[in-house]
């Protein structure tokens, strides 16, 4: 049964401008912790000030569900939602925040790689706003109706408004001071890289970059996909066609190339690999409901997941990239982190596996509740890359921005 359409309970939070809103006092405190915050607590403390919010969103909580309105004036257009294909102009459409392997992809896709429940609105004034729904589950955001932004999703989540304030580069500002700034990235990745699928080869890595070389066409980075690995293992090479990558990475930073390597969460099930004998000897793998480890086909086969969620299991892996690195590795690059499952009608594992998450991110909690941060950790906190190293992930939600950059995933390239 749904209770009854009301306007939302608000506090001013952060800096002026800013206002929290729940559905009520006591779903403000049924929320979970804020993965979006870059500290967490200054979405819980309401600040001083005699600011009033100039929107206040209505609310429906109907079962589990909890649905948001916010009406703007007329003549209002939307930006925001994420990673979404279509135009950049969001006014019209609807989105679907659930991190998807969506090979292939078209304009009509209404779930991507990363999951932002975030919207930007232009007023007719000039003025700009923006919205955060702060929640990490599957989040409708449907702009279809004139001028309304419309959230959905399962239990208890808090709204956070910006603005308005003068210009959309106020709103980001703002946002900004609430989730944190992009990670600066090393100065050597600012320039040309050449990255594909795939070099079969350590002679095809060389021979690529000589070639540019030889020509003078500049290139500052190369990308290596799975096909380095011994059989799609993680933190392997492949004795015969990658033998010696640490020369290899000498060889190329003698001309002045740097290297990044791809790594998947998928750690094959296979006794004897020194990962998944480590792994399940520290307890690391996400559960089904069972407490047995969940096992899903990727690359390499049958695969194992690390729970990222949980601080040991970031310990472990950290000690797994740190040893890696030592390779001559310049950077990471990482694929399949939705995290994507081969051969399931989903795409990815079931929503009744469950991560034994720390306390201070949600806790024990069911993958429906983790999916889109499931892997947000990958290569985060504690990741064993050096100062000077670059990360980018398919899959990343507000939290991460602060740690890697993003590549884009599986496009078509038409010619």
């Amino acid at each position: 049964m749904a209770a009854p359409v009301g306007e939302m309970v608000w506090v001013p939070v952060l800096e002026e401008g800013v206002f929290r809103f729940d559905a009520s006092e006591e779903a403000r405190s049924a929320a979970g912790p804020s993965l979006s915050f870059v500290e967490p607590r200054r979405r819980e403390e309401p600040r001083e000030g005699g600011d009033r919010p100039a929107v206040v969103p209505a609310c429906e909580v109907a079962g589990n569900v909890q649905k948001v309105v916010i009406k703007l004036p007329s003549g209002t257009s939307f930006y925001g939602t994420g990673e979404a294909s279509g135009p950049l102009e969001r006014t019209g459409k609807r989105v679907f925040t659930w991190n998807t392997d969506a090979w292939g992809f078209g304009p009509g896709t209404t779930s991507l790689y990363q999951s932002h429940p975030w919207v930007l609105a232009v007023l007719p004034d000039g003025k700009a706003f923006g919205v955060l729904a702060d929640t990490t589950r599957r989040c409708e955001i449907d702009l279809r109706q004139e001028c309304t932004i419309k959230f959905s999703a399962p239990s208890a989540y808090p709204i956070i408004t910006f603005g308005p304030y003068n210009s959309p580069a106020e709103v980001m500002m703002s946002l900004s001071h609430a989730i944190g700034t992009v990670a600066m990235p090393p100065k050597w990745s600012l320039g040309y890289h050449q990255c594909r699928w795939s070099y079969d080869s350590s002679e095809k890595v060389l021979k690529v970059v000589r070639t540019f070389r030889e020509k003078g066409i500049p290139c500052d980075v190369i990308w290596m996909d799975i096909d380095y690995m011994d059989g799609f293992r993680c933190f392997t090479f492949d004795s015969n066609r990658f033998p010696d990558p640490k020369s290899m990475a000498d060889d190329l930073h003698s001309i002045g190339c740097k290297s990044i390597w791809m790594l998947d969460p998928g750690i094959k099930k296979e006794k004897g690999y020194f990962v998944y004998e480590s792994g399940s000897e520290t307890d690391v793998w996400i559960k089904k409901a069972d407490d047995s480890p969940f096992i899903g086909e990727v690359w390499p086969g049958d695969c194992v997941f690390p729970d990222f969620t949980c601080e040991r299991t970031r310990t472990w892996w950290a000690s797994l990239v740190k040893d890696f690195v030592s390779n001559g590795v310049d950077g990471i690059w990482n694929d399949m982190n939705e995290p994507a499952v081969f051969k399931t009608t989903t795409k990815t594992m079931p929503e009744s596996n469950i991560h034994r998450g720390d306390a201070d991110i949600g806790g024990v909690q069911n993958h429906s509740y983790y999916h889109n941060v499931s892997f947000y950790p990958f290569i985060s906190k504690s990741n064993g890359m050096q100062s000077n190293s670059l990360a980018a992930l398919r899959v990343l939600c507000f939290d991460l921005y602060k740690f890697s950059g993003v590549w884009n995933a599986n496009g078509k390239v038409y010619i």
